[in-house]
């Protein structure tokens, strides 16, 4: 039975990611976050775990060492990492915080793992946004980030390109466009869009919701990645996208519709955010073709099931902090 840490287990990401590999694999895994387990709603993987899941609250910044002899107590064949500070608009305020945990804890850790000798892969999960503004580009285009979350995420994806060239350090890393999907945190879009319609609470739009993105069902991504975790190739960069970009006008609209509300009265036109890109539209076709992935779950599918899973859970939605939260 091969072990697989999961770095971030309470991330959107990272708690899916851990569901997909108790249902896919045979795996052993190890989940690591800073913060105690969430509420089961936003951990997928709930009742699935058995013997084959562990969880430890450990801080990639402050508890590198303790980490480190775990994994090599544990001999973990498999490192995915999903930590990170994520909110764009806020890396603008504390950029310090954002570079600590997106690229010197990272840094610190993947110069650490290249001497870990039951290490077969790190998995890096890095973001399209260090692409800057982009249509339809593939993994060899410049990285032109554009905010400090952004260039925090490059420069660790360039450092960790440094260890694969020069010491054949066994990583991937993943850039996936927008994921979503039931269970995302409150705060983001489209479940702060259902939540606010269901509650006819006035919804700021940043810039019009002018801003094209493609978004990718977060079942699609987790299957992408465990497929690049266990057979990816050695050093290869992935980005991970559906087929289209939509605005964020329209996926409003779209709630609005399927919960009979008028988009005008519940939207509220605001200034955009700083160093806001056009647009992320990304070329996926390496992945598709290496692992024969492509997205499954359609964009209206996907959004049903966000408002199906808001209804389900609307008593434990209701007392949850609606707003980000940031910790340092």
């Amino acid at each position: 039975m091969e072990k697989v840490a999961v770095i971030g287990s309470n991330s959107f990401l990272g708690s899916n990611f851990i569901n997909a590999v108790l249902e896919n694999t045979n795996h052993r895994v190890i989940g690591i976050s800073r913060s105690r387990e969430y509420n089961p709603i936003f951990l997928p993987y709930k009742g699935k775990e058995g013997n084959r899941f562990t969880f430890y609250q450990k801080d990639l910044n402050n508890d590198l060492e303790d980490l480190l002899d775990l994994f090599k107590k544990e001999k973990i064949n498999y490192i995915t990492n999903y930590a990170a500070q994520g909110m764009v608009g806020q890396s603008w305020k504390n950029p310090e915080q954002w570079f600590k945990t997106n690229c010197l804890s990272i840094v610190n850790l993947t110069n650490k793992l290249r001497r870990l000798d039951s290490l077969k892969k790190y998995v890096h999960i890095s973001t399209n946004e260090v692409y800057g503004s982009c249509n339809n580009i593939d993994e060899n285009t410049l990285l032109n980030p554009t905010t400090p979350y952004a260039t925090s995420k490059a420069s660790a994806d360039l450092f960790i390109k440094n260890l694969v060239n020069q010491f054949n350090f066994p990583a991937n890393i993943i850039r996936p466009t927008n994921v979503y999907g039931p269970g995302q945190q409150l705060f983001r879009i489209i479940p702060r869009s259902i939540i606010y319609t269901k509650i006819n609470k006035k919804l700021q739009l940043q810039g019009g919701g002018k801003a094209i993105k493609s978004y990718l069902h977060v079942k699609d991504n987790s299957k992408a990645t465990l497929k690049i975790m266990e057979s990816g190739t050695l050093g290869e960069i992935y980005n991970l996208s559906p087929d289209s970009g939509i605005s964020i006008e329209s996926i409003v609209k779209k709630i609005c519709k399927n919960l009979g509300k008028d988009f005008n009265k519940l939207v509220e036109i605001v200034g955009e955010r700083i160093g806001q890109d056009l647009e992320y539209t990304l070329n996926s076709n390496k992945a598709r073709k290496e692992f024969n992935w492509k997205p499954n779950i359609g964009f209206d599918e996907g959004i049903e099931q966000c408002i199906n899973w808001v209804n389900q859970n609307w008593e434990i939605i209701q007392n949850q902090p609606l707003e980000y939260i940031h910790k340092e």
